[in-house]
């Protein structure tokens, strides 16, 4: 894809540009990745990059025409949230880069979400690969970083002082994604609060700031709410379904109303077909789909080949979907010859009294495994990991 730039990436690169462009992530996120950084990034056609807009407006659409009481109906019972709001703050969404029948390049929907990505640490990725080889300067992100920090701001901040604003993860330090919450630290003057830190007096929420007890006025919420479950002897002043006087940025509702539980929902030539796993009709193949837990994170529970053996012995199948399997196409050549697969996330805003969401930045990850997930590679290989796609 795009040769011109593959090729001079390609004879440019070396493992001493590698270091540099990892030692000046953690130079300006004061913490190293706790994920692998590619060596390289994606390269991709304007072409590709218009069928990308194509099928993530036409998804756009198709979910701001769904009735609110069928969005409703993704939320567990037990994860409501009070004041639900009537559109998210996040929208996320991610493509395989796959080719068609008819051997052109295209994208495949594999996921969507109205939850925060890195969106801090996917704009300083891209311009450290800018820094690093500056040719790529040419076929960048266009917006500039004043203007994408003032979208961020006032989305996340909005009218508030920033000590009043709070990043919100459970234990954050043991987050692969720690160097995120730093660079947004950073970028918005707020400071990231473990949920175990967080003090409740009647509707009103606290935390030490500097020792100075602090009213929480502004969430950005990072935490998966439905994994708290998991944590053994969790003790927390504050439950998410508490009535409380803030304001959450975003709802955390929105992770369960746009996520897998609308892949069954959605058309478009770029969508691959998918069921509820007790509406999955007879004259289909269960070979051809993949089984997806309605809620997991990061690629759990996620089975490449189930059989009706594992099918049949689930109980809730009203929480699991068949997706139609998509092929990634290993075209992203390294310095070796071998190729590497990926897909792309399209990191999206939505403010508050907008039509439609404006697109920020996006999110890479390349792969030489089946599925696309830095665990599942050789340790010896590279072309993988965390990346940042430039269209040209």
């Amino acid at each position: 894809m795009i040769p011109k730039y593959r090729k001079q990436y390609n004879q440019e690169f070396s493992d001493e540009k590698y270091s540099q462009l990892k030692n000046i992530l953690t130079e300006k996120g004061g913490t190293a990745p706790a994920f692998r950084v590619s060596e390289s990034p994606i390269f991709l056609t304007k072409e590709f990059e218009s069928k990308l807009l194509d099928a993530s407006e036409s998804i756009i659409s198709q979910i701001k025409a769904m009735p609110e009481e069928l969005l409703q109906k993704a939320i567990p019972d037990h994860c409501r949230v009070p004041n639900d709001t009537n559109q998210p703050h996040f929208f996320t969404i991610d493509f395989g880069v796959c080719k068609s029948e008819n051997g052109a390049i295209e994208p495949q929907l594999i996921e969507l979400q109205a939850f925060p990505s890195l969106y801090a640490f996917q704009k300083v990725y891209e311009e450290t690969y800018c820094e690093v080889y500056p040719f790529l300067s040419e076929i960048r992100n266009p917006m500039p970083h004043e203007t994408f920090k003032s979208y961020l701001k006032e989305l996340i901040v909005g009218d508030e002082n920033p000590e009043n604003v709070i990043l919100l993860e459970i234990f954050p330090e043991r987050q692969k994604t720690a160097i995120d919450f730093a660079l947004t630290g950073k970028l918005l003057g707020i400071k990231t609060v473990c949920l175990t830190k967080v003090k409740k007096e009647g509707r009103k929420l606290y935390y030490k700031n500097n020792d100075k007890l602090t009213e929480i006025k502004r969430i950005y919420n990072r935490v998966i709410f439905d994994e708290l479950d998991n944590i053994p002897d969790l003790k927390t002043e504050f439950d998410f379904r508490e009535e409380v006087d803030v304001k959450w940025i975003t709802h955390p509702n929105w992770f369960f109303k746009i996520s897998k539980f609308l892949l069954p929902l959605l058309k478009h030539q770029f969508v691959p077909k998918s069921y509820f796993l007790h509406e999955f009709p007879e004259h289909e193949n269960l070979e051809n789909f993949v089984l997806k837990p309605l809620f997991s994170f990061a690629g759990s529970g996620v089975n490449l080949n189930p059989t009706r053996e594992i099918t049949d012995s689930i109980q809730d199948k009203e929480n699991y979907i068949l997706q139609r399997k998509v092929y990634y196409e290993p075209i992203f050549e390294d310095i070796n010859g071998d190729f590497s697969k990926a897909e792309i996330r399209l990191l999206y805003i939505w403010r508050e009294n907008d039509e439609r969401p404006i697109l920020l930045e996006n999110l890479g990850r390349m792969t030489k495994a089946a599925m696309v997930n830095v665990d599942f590679n050789k340790k010896d290989a590279i072309w993988i990991g965390s990346s940042n796609a430039f269209f040209g």
